[in-house]
Parts: C-alpha cells; sequence; structure tokens
C-alpha cells in the first residue's frame, strides 16, 4: 500500500480486518482465546478478562508484567511494595494462565495478533506509591515503571513469539488516561486535588521507550496505542512511534479531521471504535482496581470503586434480556429472535440495524479528507469502542461478528 504521496507503508494488518480491544466478559481465558479466533479471524487479540477479579484487570495484568516493581493490592488499588505477596503471585498466574490459553488456541495460526497491555501514563496515574501517593506525582516513579514496563513486556513479547511462531505481533498500550495525564486531570487518592500535568515532551518520551523496547522484539511488526477517551493526541503518539492508533469513532468531532488527516498521510493506520462495546446502557465492567478508568479518564475524576462494583453487579443481573434488544438492533439475529419481551420488536436503535450504517460514520469521515476511498479499508481496522468486558457473553460474541461484517462494508462499499 502507498499514501496519496506515493510513500510505501507497511501493511499492519490485511484489507477489511475487525479486532477486539482487548477485554471479554467472562473468567475461562480457553474458551474467550477460541472465541476471538472464530469471530476475528484476521486480527485476533489476547484477551483480558477483569471478571476473574484481581489481576484479571488492565491494572493489575500490567502492574505484575513490568520487572522488578512488585505490587500489592490495598483497598484504594494497586500499590508498589518492596516485596512480592500473594496478590502479586495470584496476578502473575492468571497472565501465566492466559499465556496457556492464546497458544491452545493459536495452533497452527499464521497471521497478525494483537498484545494489549496497559501503557506507562495509565500505569503511573493508576498504581500507588509505596507511601498511598499516585505514581504519577513522582517522575523518578513515571520513569522507573516505563522502563520495567518496557523490559517486562518485551519478555512476555518474546515468550508469545515462541509459543506462537506464526503470528506476527501487535503490540498496543492501552492508554485511556493519557488525555487526562497531560491535561492535569487525574485526580489524587484523596479526590479533593489533582496531580500536575505532565508535559507532552516527557509523555511522549516514555511512551517512546516502551513502543521501541517491543518493536526491537523479533516477530513484533507494528506497534502502537489505544485511546478510547475523547481528546486523543495523534501527534504526541506519532512522534513517541506508534504506527496505528486506536479511537472511539463516536467521540470524534470534526476539530479532529485535520490532526486525523495528517496522521493518515503520515503514515498512521487506524483502529475505529463504531459497534457498542455493551448492550446493557450505563453499565460498567466487573469491579476491579482498574474499573471505570477509560470513563474516568474522560471525565478527569479518578478511578471509581464503590460505585463501579454496584453498576456492574446490577448490569450482570440484567444481562440476559438486554442482549436480545443489543443483538436486535445490531442486525444480527434471525426471524423472530430479533423481537423484544411481549413480542415487541426493538426501536431503540434503528442507526445500527446493519453494517453499512455503522461504518457511516468512518465513510464520512474518510470523504472529509477528501482521500482515495479504495484506502479506507486499508487504513481502517473495525473495533468496538472499548472493551466489552461490560457486556454479556452473548453480547460480546455478536459485537465482534458485527464488527467483521462492517469492516467488509469498508473493502466492498467504502463510498
Amino acid at each position: 500500500m502507498t499514501t496519496d504521496g506515493g510513500t510505501a507503508e507497511t501493511a499492519l494488518w490485511p484489507a477489511g480486518a475487525a479486532t477486539g480491544v482487548g477485554s471479554l466478559p467472562g473468567i475461562d481465558p480457553l474458551a474467550a482465546a477460541k472465541l476471538v479466533f472464530d469471530e476475528l479471524p484476521d486480527l485476533p487479540h489476547l484477551v483480558e478478562l477483569p471478571g476473574r477479579g484481581p489481576g484479571g484487570d488492565m491494572l493489575g495484568r500490567a502492574a505484575v508484567i513490568a520487572l522488578d516493581l512488585p505490587v500489592d493490592l490495598q483497598p484504594s488499588g494497586w500499590r508498589l511494595v518492596p516485596r512480592p505477596g500473594m496478590d502479586y503471585r495470584r496476578a502473575r498466574g492468571l497472565v501465566e494462565h492466559d499465556l496457556d490459553a492464546l497458544e491452545e488456541a493459536a495452533q497452527g495460526y499464521a497471521g497478525p495478533l494483537k498484545i494489549a497491555v496497559a501503557g506507562p501514563w495509565t500505569l503511573a496515574a493508576g498504581v500507588e506509591l509505596t507511601r498511598g501517593h499516585k505514581a504519577l506525582s513522582d517522575p523518578g516513579a513515571t520513569r522507573d515503571l516505563a522502563e520495567s514496563l518496557a523490559a517486562g513486556l518485551a519478555e512476555m513479547l518474546a515468550t508469545i513469539a515462541r509459543r506462537v511462531p506464526g503470528a506476527r505481533l501487535l503490540v498496543q498500550l492501552d492508554e485511556p488516561s493519557l488525555p487526562a495525564v497531560i491535561a492535569g486531570r487525574v485526580r489524587t487518592p484523596s479526590g479533593f486535588s489533582v496531580v500536575r500535568a505532565v508535559e507532552e515532551g516527557p509523555a511522549a518520551e516514555r511512551l517512546a521507550l516502551v513502543l521501541a523496547a517491543a518493536s526491537r522484539v523479533d516477530g513484533v511488526t507494528g506497534v502502537g496505542v489505544h485511546c478510547c477517551a475523547p481528546d486523543v493526541p495523534l501527534e504526541l503518539l506519532r512522534r513517541a512511534g506508534a504506527q496505528f492508533v486506536g479511537l472511539d469513532a463516536t467521540l470524534l468531532t470534526q476539530k479532529a479531521d485535520e490532526a486525523i488527516g495528517e496522521a493518515v498521510e503520515a503514515g498512521l493506520r487506524l483502529m475505529m471504535g463504531v459497534v457498542p462495546s455493551t448492550d446493557q446502557p450505563g453499565a460498567s465492567p466487573p469491579p476491579s482496581p482498574s474499573a471505570g478508568v477509560a470513563a474516568d479518564a474522560a471525565a478527569g475524576s479518578g478511578p471509581r470503586r464503590r460505585a463501579v462494583a454496584a453498576a456492574a453487579a446490577g448490569a450482570r443481573a440484567s444481562a440476559p434480556g438486554t442482549a436480545r434488544g443489543a443483538a436486535g438492533r445490531l442486525g444480527l439475529l434471525d426471524g423472530d429472535e430479533g423481537e423484544g419481551v411481549g413480542g415487541e420488536a426493538d426501536r431503540g436503535g434503528p442507526e445500527l440495524s446493519d453494517p453499512g450504517r455503522t461504518v457511516d460514520p468512518v465513510r464520512t469521515l474518510w470523504r472529509r479528507l477528501g482521500f482515495r476511498p479504495e484506502r479506507l479499508a486499508e487504513v481502517v481496522a473495525v473495533t468496538p469502542t472499548c472493551g466489552l468486558a461490560g457486556a454479556s457473553e452473548r453480547y460480546a460474541r455478536l459485537a465482534m461478528r458485527h464488527c467483521r461484517a462492517a469492516a467488509r462494508v469498508l473493502v466492498e462499499s467504502p463510498e
């Protein structure tokens, strides 16, 4: 593939690919891994299952992947400690189980495989120092976390490359807190003040350190960043070395057109979130120390804890009925399965009744940018708007299937 100016680009994934962001509902890593390889065969990903509790969540996984900086679970969340304890060992065990499941599900697979882990700034914004302050408040701690994460991630990627020898690894740093970090909106543990904003120069340097370490591992063919918060700093991510960026397309406004156009012209590829990540309006992911990080990064309010647990419990209780309704809105049910309670058809979301309508915002953006239509499916992969951990298991499968159908539309009907 080439840019409009004729510069060659690396094909990180096949045209018309769909993938997930990372998280899924459920607690069985092998079943989840097989589901992903079944529903997203062009660009599967390593699954995150926060429903398993501490250590299955985004922050817990990243914290124990980082080398030589053990953590422990406190009432306020993950905290750096002098030596590993039970919580650390449990979380490390969950990572090993996930890699075992990935190896089994990926037997014989050859192609791109996405590996996601929380990035250095989201990790620093969510983990506390031994004395209880945010790691983000200490520049030395943010440097140590980034270096430790880079080393641990490189080690894990080398392990995956050995276990899945046919895979071309794509590394995704999840940075939902990044916009809040550089805007000075991350709250202190007390909630009464905010941590001082991080300048864009140091922010890019820490990201570049981790991305560069990942890109040097044999078997890694691309590195990028996912951020499902508003105001994603695309120029900063490009300077840090990201080759692709994942966005929640439903949060984009025309003010972002110029930045997106410049990024695409510079060779950046996009993972655009267009399929709702939950069938339960207002639902939160399963309770964990990092639950709600993405939403709170958007609002600048810091991690939620007790409210998340209550919301998630209610969401799980309502899952069966809402899954049917959302599936009907997506147009993925046949016959009378598309009808709601009492036989009434669900009229709540006709805008998602077909894959073409789902990707209309992406096609409209592409037309505004003035790029050739045939490039759209090469540059853009389709994803849910964020992780699927807050959805019912049935809806998660339907959402991934809908992502595949929407991605095919970008190939067959890009205009």
